[in-house]
């Protein structure tokens, strides 16, 4: 049984993005009570059902899915039918595709004006990038992300997950979405959403753009002040190999680790960035290196200093308090994501992602096409 949140229950959205951060999107407006019908090419639908079937699956759960050939009048028309009870369009395909095809947004809005429309692209709907192909990557090299991520004087480093595609991208869609919706159910008239993975992604540089306004230019990586630049805000080595957090940015906090491992003396050593806290650096790594990591967790864990084991992934979604708070659910028998944000404390769930085109045949008839029509659009290979 399907159950979600229904805070966002009566909203249809016409989902016809692929892969990664468009789905994302909307698995979360799904998750939070939406309508979401997957809208596939009728002969193999998204890539990711071929390319990363277990991604499709965790990023496609609690949606419908059906077939429709876009690039055949036949499947324009049927579209433009659904579009007349659609609240939300989402696509990610390059700027002007859906123009060629007929079905752009100043089409639809006169067939629906309180449709919002969501384009979700690497470069945006203007500027001279905006053709250009791209993928996670290239959007954090051009949002100066990419440059700060990393150890000091090593190369830049990618992090484990997708940066601009799910938080500049698909998270920051989504807030467009909601935005635009709320708008258009308080004027009658929707709107188009232009939301880049580029501009999302720059957008979250706060730090960094702190520290340009501050001394007219950006730190070298690891050289920041939350990068690696302060002994107290840093990564250690323990015993066994692996590793620790140490985020005592506060002088209360490492304050209190002082006193938790007792060493006070540390206390009085000089905090700064550099040569000035390289003597505490030193002590630091040597004191992390006297016992293994989870001897630090057991240790330091409920001190109030701000120190934590790195786990691993699969060491994470076993961690007892993402147990406590159920963020994992079994789908099939394997771990998925809950929705991360709890309303009056529901836990949603959500069902597995759907085959192809599984829904096609409900999802037309209710709006209107008539069982001729359904053989005869599957006939021509338009469903």
């Amino acid at each position: 049984m399907l159950m979600t949140n229904p805070l966002l229950r009566g909203i249809r959205i016409l989902d016809l993005t692929r892969l990664l951060p468009g789905p994302f999107c909307t698995l979360y407006l799904a998750q939070m009570g939406a309508e979401i019908i997957k809208i596939e090419e009728p002969y193999g639908g998204d890539y990711a059902r071929m390319l990363s079937p277990e991604l499709f699956t965790l990023v496609n759960r609690g949606k419908k899915s059906v077939t429709l050939d876009l690039r055949k009048p036949e499947g324009v028309a049927v579209f433009k039918t659904l579009v007349e009870d659609a609240d939300v369009v989402i696509e990610s395909f390059r700027p002007g595709v859906m123009d060629k095809l007929g079905c752009g947004y100043d089409v639809l809005r006169e067939i629906n004006p309180r449709l919002v429309y969501a384009a979700l692209t690497g470069y945006g709907q203007t500027g001279p990038y905006k053709d250009r192909a791209g993928h996670d990557m290239n959007y954090c090299g051009y949002a100066g992300a990419l440059a700060q991520t990393g150890t000091q004087d090593g190369p830049p480093a990618l992090s484990n997950f997708q940066v601009a595609d799910i938080a500049g991208g698909a998270l920051t869609c989504a807030l467009g979405i909601l935005a635009a919706v709320i708008g258009a159910n308080a004027s009658g008239k929707g709107c188009f959403v232009d939301a880049a993975m580029l501009d999302g992604t720059l957008a979250m540089q706060v730090m960094a753009l702190a520290t340009m306004r501050a001394l007219g230019h950006a730190n070298a990586r690891g050289n920041d002040m939350l990068t690696g630049a302060l002994p107290n805000y840093s990564v250690y080595e323990c015993a066994d190999g692996k590793h620790v957090a140490m985020a005592a940015l506060e002088p209360k906090f490492f304050r209190n680790f002082c006193a938790a491992v007792s060493r006070p003396d540390l206390a009085d050593m000089p905090l700064g960035p550099g040569e000035s806290g390289a003597a505490l650096r030193a002590e630091l790594a040597a004191l992390f290196k006297s016992r293994p990591r989870d001897a630090w967790e057991d240790l330091l864990g409920d001190k109030d200093c701000c120190v934590s084991a790195i786990y691993t992934p699969e060491e994470a979604i076993n961690n007892e308090q993402v147990r406590a708070r159920g963020l994992i659910e079994s789908v099939n028998g394997k771990p998925a994501f809950r929705m991360p944000v709890r309303f009056s404390g529901q836990l949603p769930e959500t069902c597995s992602s759907p085959a192809l085109g599984a829904d096609t045949q409900e999802v037309l008839r209710a709006a209107g096409v008539s069982e001729a029509e359904l053989a005869a659009l599957s006939g021509a290979r338009v469903i």
